[in-house]
């Protein structure tokens, strides 16, 4: 049985102890050594750098998010085992795990953390593919010989890497396509190494719910089980054409995965189709200063992810929802591709007050689409507004400071309305 130590990496007879570090966490399976699609996911990576930076939170339950009115965005898994999840409203959590510090997402420092997890992957292969800043599909196959051991060694070297020079840990999933490598991630973590050989696909997935595919949401999810479909034996009592006549290209789809089939491949340079933020507020309001200091805020946020990654867009969305729940958005196409924060707040101010519902607001998100390398942003000058080369100079200029000396060492008088 092809076996390995996930401690100190070393080959071993499959056996419940490591002979060479005495270590119990030997890893065994009879295709271990001859499976290359993996999924990286990291373990609450929000909270864990949180916990990295400040050593005092180690034994603390940490949730990641906004105020009461807000949503979990993650939580450490001492806070999940009170109960707390991602998007859970953040009241409700409180009210699982009271004594949780809440902090306040960072997402300049988390993308600088997921550059270098990317960079360590890289270094692996070429064919990785982000699906956010903290997990990835990557395609071993054929790299054996250049790293002078199987795929299955080479990932359990990543994720020592990352916890040894970054401070974070990854679970990873080993299978021969990307829907069972996710499905294997999700297996046995904190820090888990999980596989789903071709041989056991049909007997590991019979009893498991429908629900375990990625993309089959609440409302996909009651249609299934409208159809009597709970779990992937009902899937396969099906034929494809009635799947098809029934749940339209879904229905094709669901048919492969009944059976473990997909054929995607790993994309190194899929696009990323917008960035967006949002936030909910603690009460509901048509302040029109408040809501101009939060456009501000979520347009500094979407901006400083869109420069992280190289982008800019020329598309730039408002988005409101009601007390009432009643979701609003507005749109607008710019002259020219953008990634500065000014020129997305100045558009989403625009949008505003072109709204003619007045609220009150219980939650405002600012987006940017149709993205574009940041090589073709902000390239002529807007000659009804001669200050907004002056103004984007400034912001380049406080983008440097940030950088040298943290986020918060120069502040726009406006984001504290």
């Amino acid at each position: 049985m092809p076996a390995f130590c996930r401690a100190c990496l070393t080959r071993t007879p499959e056996t419940r102890r490591c002979p060479s570090c005495g270590s119990p966490r030997v890893l065994s399976h009879p295709e271990l050594f001859s499976l290359s699609i993996a999924h990286m996911d990291c373990d609450a990576f929000y909270a864990s750098v949180e916990k990295r930076d400040n050593p005092e939170l180690a034994d603390k339950p940490v949730i990641i998010g906004g105020g009461r009115r807000g949503v979990v965005s993650t939580a450490c898994y001492v806070a999940r085992i009170r109960g707390v999840r991602s998007a859970m409203p953040m009241f409700q959590a409180l009210k699982l795990c009271p004594d949780a510090v809440v902090i306040k997402p960072r997402m300049s420092v988390y993308v600088e953390v997921s550059k270098s997890i990317r960079a360590m992957m890289e270094e692996l292969t070429p064919a990785v593919q982000p699906l956010s800043l903290d997990e990835a599909f990557l395609d071993l196959t054929g790299t054996e010989k250049l790293h002078g051991a199987p795929p299955a060694i080479v990932l359990a070297r990543l994720v020592s890497r990352m916890q040894s020079e970054l401070g974070v840990t990854g679970s990873i999933g080993l299978s021969h396509n990307k829907f069972l490598a996710k499905v294997a991630s999700d297996l046995d973590k904190p820090r888990g190494f999980s596989v789903i050989g071709q041989a056991e696909t049909m007997d590991f997935l019979a009893d498991k719910p429908v629900g375990l595919i990625w993309g089959v949401g609440q409302a996909s999810g009651a249609a299934l089980e409208a159809a009597g479909i709970r779990t992937f034996t009902d899937l396969r009592r099906w034929e494809r054409t009635d799947l098809v006549a029934r749940f339209g290209s879904l229905g094709d789809r669901l048919w492969h995965l009944a059976r473990g089939e997909d054929r995607r491949r790993v994309t190194a340079h899929e696009p990323i189709k917008s960035i967006s933020h949002e936030t909910t507020f603690f009460e509901d309001t048509s302040d029109p200063d408040i809501l101009d200091g939060h456009i501000w805020r979520l347009a500094e946020k979407v901006s400083d992810r869109a420069k992280a990654r190289g982008l800019a867009g020329r598309v730039v969305t408002l988005k409101l929802k009601r007390a009432d729940h009643k979701s609003l958005s507005r749109r607008v196409a710019l002259r020219d591709a953008t990634q500065l924060a000014d020129t997305l707040y100045r558009t989403a101010r625009g949008l505003l007050d072109q709204m003619g519902d007045k609220g009150p607001y219980r939650l405002i998100g600012c987006g940017l689409s149709d993205l574009r390398p940041e090589a073709e942003a902000d390239l002529s000058g807007d000659l009804l507004d001669p200050q907004a080369v002056r103004r984007a100079g400034a912001e380049r200029a406080a983008d440097r400071i940030r950088a040298k000396f943290g986020t918060d060492a120069i502040v726009k008088g406006r984001a504290l309305r």
